[in-house]
């Protein structure tokens, strides 16, 4: 087949279907640094617009690649060998938010902040939080399994998925799990699709759980002389028995970056920083959010600097340092190498250290900041000519090899929540077992033996 655009247009209607070159554009990568155009995209409406198209394409073996919002970062949702982009994007309909049952029912274009609001409205809360709420998608959340700084206390994307619609390779829709908050009815088949990066089918809605509102909640932003003694600080609150809904960290090059991008004035003095946030009934979270104080600012801890916020707007205003720090860090005019990989909690001084020999070996600026309280810690080597300077991008290869060598090392992970995609499709060999990986590819040969879901990805596509 010539190009698929014709056919598509007659079998979905042309308002569905675009081969414009600035669409294409548009949709062949996300916010990592690779691309590839499709021959076209297909904006599906409905599940049935769905099915259709993936029956089309499985009858003459054309790639799929399923998109979201496009804010991905790792090039998951790249076309690498083009074919067809079928963007969610349309089907962004909240169908449902029941308080009694604990659920919402939704497309996968619902964007993640837009369910989040409308679930408080209903007094209702839906924890998980990326950093890009705003922009991102759940049809994408679910794809990478999601997480962000609430997952400490609450978990990630996997725990809120209750059922699946997912429309499989060749056209027939499977419904998985259901609207129960507890199900062990065979397979958990929806764990299965959570995380698995387009490559075995394609959400068309979801079931999600949902928790009660917490009424209050409390930030305490703690400044330390050091990044150690920040992480030692994590530490220590577990220690106390603190169970945060929120344990950030950062490192001296992300702060300085802050200071510089947004003024002196909002970042704290220090070279290591923890923001916590507590949540719950309104007269706990004073009490805790008054004793984790106490803990923070005496013994060997002595933070510098040490504010508390109550109020929603006190609280949310203390979160915009933390969530501005990649924008801060790409402000430096550096390419920011943004990796998310996970080490065990207790290693994270090891990490920083690690960072600094990092720096110090190559001559690149490494920053650190994420989040402390499960070892989800975003390593940022910034490099200057990254894409012009064939050394410098070799350089850099170089030292993510033996950042990634090192994670592995102390029993870490190469990714804790943006995926493989193409970014980490390297790495993926040394961070499983052969096992593994045949086990991964048994799966996708069964759901996908076409191979034509978002191929040249982690899984090859037979």
């Amino acid at each position: 087949m010539k190009s698929p655009a014709s056919a598509l247009k007659k079998l979905l209607g042309t308002e569905a279907v675009s081969d414009d070159p600035s669409v294409l554009a548009l949709h062949s990568g996300d916010k990592w640094f690779a691309s590839h155009p499709p021959e076209v995209v297909v904006f599906a409406q409905s599940t049935a617009q769905a099915s259709s198209l993936l029956a089309f394409a499985s009858k003459h073996n054309i790639p799929v690649t399923a998109r979201g919002a496009g804010f991905g970062y790792v090039g998951g949702c790249v076309p690498s060998r083009g074919g067809i982009v079928l963007s969610l994007a349309r089907m962004n309909r909240i169908k449902e938010i029941h308080f009694a049952d604990g659920v919402a029912v939704v497309e996968p274009g619902v964007i993640t902040a837009h369910l989040q609001e409308a679930a408080r409205k209903k007094g209702l809360f839906y924890p998980p939080d990326p950093a890009s709420l705003k922009d991102c998608s759940l049809g994408g959340n679910i794809a990478t399994n999601a997480g962000g700084p609430r997952c400490l206390k609450y978990g990630v994307t996997r725990q809120y998925v209750l059922g699946l619609e997912v429309v499989l390779a060749n056209g027939e829709v499977l419904r998985a799990g259901s609207r129960t908050h507890k199900n062990k009815t065979g397979f958990d088949l929806c764990g299965l699709f959570v995380g698995s990066e387009g490559l075995l089918g394609v959400v068309t809605e979801a079931t999600l759980r949902l928790l009660p509102l917490p009424p209050a909640r409390a930030v305490l932003s703690a400044s330390f002389r050091t990044f150690a003694q920040a992480a030692k600080a994590a530490q220590e609150i577990f220690r106390a028995g603190f169970l945060p809904a929120a344990l950030e960290i950062a490192d001296s090059f992300t702060l300085e970056a802050a200071r510089k991008h947004l003024g002196r004035a909002i970042v704290p003095a220090g070279e290591g920083h923890l923001l916590v946030e507590l949540d719950g009934q309104s007269a706990s979270v004073r009490s805790e959010s008054r004793s984790l104080a106490r803990l923070l600012k005496g013994g060997d801890l002595g933070s510098l600097h040490l504010r508390t916020a109550l109020s929603e707007d006190d609280c949310n205003a203390l979160w915009q340092l933390r969530r501005k720090f990649s924008e801060s860090l790409k402000s430096t005019g550096l390419t920011k190498l943004n990796e998310d990989i996970v080490v065990p909690r207790g290693c994270l001084v090891k990490l920083a250290r690690f960072a600094a020999g990092l720096r110090r070996k190559h001559g690149y600026p490494v920053a650190c900041f994420g989040h402390a309280g499960d070892g989800n810690i975003h390593v940022n080597i910034m490099a200057a000519r990254y894409h012009e300077d064939p050394d410098v991008h070799a350089r850099v290869e170089k030292a993510l090899d033996e950042l990634f060598a090192q994670v592995l090392a102390w029993g870490g992970v190469i990714t804790g929540e943006h995926g493989v995609g193409l970014a980490k499709k390297r790495w993926w060999p040394q961070a499983t077992s052969t096992t593994s990986r045949t086990v991964h590819q048994q799966i996708k040969d069964a759901l996908d033996p076409m191979g034509i879901l978002n191929p040249g990805k982690f899984v090859a596509s037979r």
